[in-house]
Order: C-alpha cells, then sequence, then structure tokens
C-alpha cells in the first residue's frame, strides 16, 4: 500500500510538471520542436533589397521548403515575391520554396510572437536592420543579413552588445560576405600565402598601399536574367548607406580576410588616415528607368538640386590595419555599357611579386588575375615556383590552373570556367558556409571579432567624413 500511494505521489508530481511545462511560451515549444527535426526554417524580414530572394535561388538538404515572409505591404514584398516565384517557374533546376507571407506594420512584433523559424534573413533598408538584428536575437532566433548590418557609430555600438548576447544564448549572426568566393579572389588569397612565390605583404604607403580593393557598381543592371527595379528609398543615403558604409564593407572585408587569413583582429588595430565621399546624378528619366517612379519621393527633396538627384553613393577609405596600409574605393554609375556590368580591381603588393585583378575591356570585362614579378633576377626560381604551385600546392582544390606569360615580369593565371560560376551563385555559397557554421553551432574564432573590427571601419570612415566637412 506504501509503495502504491509512493507511485501515485510520484505520479502526480510527473503529471503536474507536464502542466508547467506546457505552459512554456510557444516560442520555447517551437525552437525544441525545430531542433527535434533537425531541420532550419528561414523567416524572411522586410525584404527591401533583392539580395534576400537570391538566398532562395537555391534549395538546401538542412533548410524547411516553407519560408515564413514578414513585412509591410507595398512594392517591396512584391518584387522579392516575384523574384522567388521566377525561381520556383524557372525551366531548369526550379525551386520549391512556399512562402507564407505575412504583411502589415506590425510584421516585427508579428514575427517574434509566431517564431516560425530559427533564422531570420534580412535584406533590405540598412537604418532599420540593427533593430531588427537586436529583435531576432533577443528572442532567440539566429540572425543571417545581407550587408551591411549597421551603417553609423550609434548602430556599431548596438551590434557590439547584439554580438554579445547572441554568444550568451548560443545564437549565430552571420553577414552574406559573397565576394569571398570569386575564384580570382580565393586564388590571390591562396598565391599571397605562399611566401616562395609573394614574400610577404608590404607595409605600404598612402600613394602605393600595400592591398588596394575597388568595384564599379550600376543602378542599372539585370538580375536572374530580367531588368531589375530598385526602390525608392535605395537611392536615399539616410536609409541605404553611402558608399562608405555600404558596398565598401565587402571590400574591407576582403583586405581583412586577404591580408591577414585566419588571424584575429582588434579595434586598436585600425587607423583611418583619410576618407572622402562624392556624388552620382541621376535625372528624372534615369530614376524613372530603374525604380518605374515619374516623381522623387519627398524624403529624396533634400538631394535633389534643380531637377536632379545627387546620392553621395561613391566614397574611398585610406586606412593602416596592422600597421599595414590599404585603401578601397566604390563607385556608381548608372549603367554599364553594353556587355560589361560590374567590375573589380585588387592588387596586394608582397615583396616578391604583385597579385593583380583586373576586370578590364582587355580583360573583356571579366575578372582577371596577374602575377607580376618584381625582379628579372627571381625570375627563372619564381617560374618554378609558381607552376609547382599550381600543378601541385592549389591542385587539390582547383584543378586545371595555368600560367600563362603577358610580358617578361608578369603572367595571367589561366582558370578552368567551371569556378567561374557568377555573383548570384555565390549566395548559395555563402548560404551553405553559414548552414554548416549553424548545424556544428560554430564558426571560426576570427568571425565574430573581425565583423566587428570591419564595421568599425566603415562606420569610422563615415565619422571622419563628417568631421572633415564640418570644419
Amino acid at each position: 500500500m506504501k509503495n502504491f500511494k509512493y507511485s501515485l505521489i510520484l505520479s502526480l508530481l510527473f503529471l503536474a510538471c507536464n502542466k508547467k511545462g506546457a505552459k512554456q511560451s510557444d516560442m520555447d515549444l517551437k525552437v525544441d520542436s525545430l531542433q527535434t527535426n533537425k531541420k532550419i526554417t528561414l523567416i524572411t524580414l522586410d525584404p527591401g533589397h533583392f539580395h534576400a530572394a537570391l538566398v532562395q535561388k537555391s534549395m538546401y538538404n538542412q533548410v524547411n521548403d516553407t519560408v515564413y515572409v514578414y513585412a509591410p505591404a507595398g512594392d517591396d514584398i512584391k518584387n522579392h515575391l516575384k523574384l522567388i516565384d521566377g525561381f520556383n517557374s524557372r525551366e531548369k533546376n526550379p525551386t520549391n520554396w512556399t512562402e507564407q507571407v505575412y504583411s502589415g506594420d506590425d510584421f516585427l512584433q508579428k514575427m517574434i510572437v509566431d517564431h516560425k523559424g530559427n533564422v531570420m534573413v534580412v535584406s533590405g533598408k540598412n537604418n532599420r536592420k540593427i533593430d531588427y538584428i537586436k529583435a531576432a536575437i533577443d528572442a532567440g532566433i539566429n540572425v543571417y543579413g545581407d550587408k551591411p548590418l549597421v551603417i553609423n557609430p550609434e548602430g556599431f555600438l548596438a551590434l557590439e552588445e547584439a554580438f554579445k548576447t547572441a554568444e550568451s544564448k548560443n545564437l549565430l549572426i552571420y553577414d552574406v560576405m559573397t565576394e569571398r568566393f570569386e575564384i580570382t579572389t580565393i586564388l590571390q588569397r591562396e598565391l599571397s600565402m605562399i611566401p616562395e612565390i609573394f614574400g610577404t605583404l608590404i607595409e605600404g604607403t598612402p600613394q602605393k598601399p600595400a592591398i588596394t580593393k575597388e568595384s564599379v557598381h550600376h543602378f542599372s543592371k539585370n538580375v536572374a536574367g530580367k531588368p531589375l527595379t530598385r526602390p525608392t528609398w535605395f537611392f536615399d543615403t539616410k536609409q541605404r548607406g553611402e558608399g562608405l558604409n555600404d558596398v565598401s564593407t565587402h571590400l574591407v572585408d576582403l583586405i581583412q580576410w586577404e591580408a591577414f587569413p585566419n588571424q584575429t583582429l582588434k579595434k586598436s588595430d585600425l587607423e583611418i588616415l583619410d576618407a572622402k565621399r562624392w556624388a552620382t546624378t541621376l535625372d528624372k528619366e534615369m530614376f524613372e528607368k530603374v525604380t518605374g517612379a515619374t516623381t522623387f519621393p519627398d524624403f529624396l527633396k533634400k538631394d535633389v538640386v534643380g531637377d536632379q538627384l545627387k546620392i553621395y553613393c561613391n566614397g574611398s577609405i585610406l586606412y593602416k590595419i596592422k600597421g599595414k596600409v590599404a585603401k578601397t574605393s566604390v563607385i556608381w554609375n548608372f549603367e554599364a555599357p553594353e556587355g560589361t556590368g560590374d567590375t573589380h580591381y585588387s592588387i596586394m603588393r608582397g615583396t616578391l611579386s604583385n597579385l593583380i585583378i583586373k576586370q578590364g575591356k582587355k580583360e573583356n570585362f571579366k575578372p582577371q588575375l596577374y602575377i607580376k614579378l618584381k625582379n628579372k633576377t627571381d625570375k627563372i626560381n619564381l617560374q618554378k615556383q609558381l607552376n609547382k604551385a599550381l600543378s601541385v600546392t592549389l591542385a587539390d582544390k582547383y584543378q586545371g590552373l595555368e600560367l600563362k606569360s603577358v610580358d617578361e615580369l608578369t603572367y595571367a593565371v589561366i582558370i578552368p570556367e567551371k569556378y567561374k560560376i557568377g555573383h548570384e551563385a555565390h549566395f548559395g555559397q555563402v548560404t551553405k558556409n553559414f548552414l554548416e557554421y549553424l548545424e556544428s553551432n560554430t564558426m571560426p574564432e576570427w568571425e565574430v571579432p573581425n565583423m566587428i573590427v570591419k564595421y568599425y571601419t566603415t562606420t569610422e570612415a563615415i565619422q571622419f567624413v563628417n568631421k572633415k566637412n564640418s570644419i
């Protein structure tokens, strides 16, 4: 009898605990369910930029086919869904996404309450992005964010706090650095790590930096084979950011990733030497062509001079990082000449050779990696080392690389076409990388510290320009 009473008491306690557990928030239950299923479910928040859709240009084994989308009503969400529908209906390798959409002014609060997924994808108005990131992390949702995560010093401080919160909650914040997957950039980095070829990175000067990254972009372009319609807010530097703190994020990231591979950086490693900004001018016809809007909206009137819109989307940063002089430059033109597109230039200056990426007319506007030796007397030995690097050292990862002599000291690296997959395909590669980090619940030790240094660099450049312009 005593055993029966004891068993009864235990049973009642068990039921009580279950009832208590049943009072857990829906959020906790949904997270538990996701972990049990070992599935990743995406939430897309306020997708104002087409990069959010490019994350879904591919399917992923770990990711549920259903994506939950929360956004305000308007053209941004319509354009996003149109791109997803295009991926689903294409003839070659169609995707199979199902979009569950909530559209309303309370989209952020609704996302938090519903808690339908465990990864928030965010790509849109950059002035709001840090608020979205903080809300997601506070709610226990990982963040996969398009660059830039922040565009001003206040946002940077909030981002530092978000990283601390994410660490305490065992969550990840990761930004979409597609340019690390461009093959000429990969090989530039790989060759710079072979001292017999590159030597070591020079310290550089403001006139001749140790490493330079320059990119040219265009407002009018095709995405997924169709003309891109850009939202009107994209032309407002208060909402989107400008050259110094938007596209420069990629260039600063590449400088860190290539010049200091697998090294952990800190804010004290950085010194801004100079920063500049300048405008690109669009008339009403140009603006209508890329947005569909026949007039400039009120929030852009501050940037209208006469009947032309001046957008301060161009910028350059000259800085030192760990004693090496580096430079970034971002230029936005309206439209690329026929047969061309966005272009990239890069140079890493070593003690034995320079590694140069060009994408001009001579290269048919395709990225081409060159190796320029610094000394004729080292030519024979360096040529042997180059052949060894391409045929042995790098052959396991990148088969079929060849050398072609351009002049007495310069060689072009001939890269098989299979590695030249294009910018849009890089989104799938970055996403697979992130999913691996998510499943293992870890990232390289240097990733978060270096993200912090990256955004410190771009936001410090903004402060530098603002102070310079106020004098």
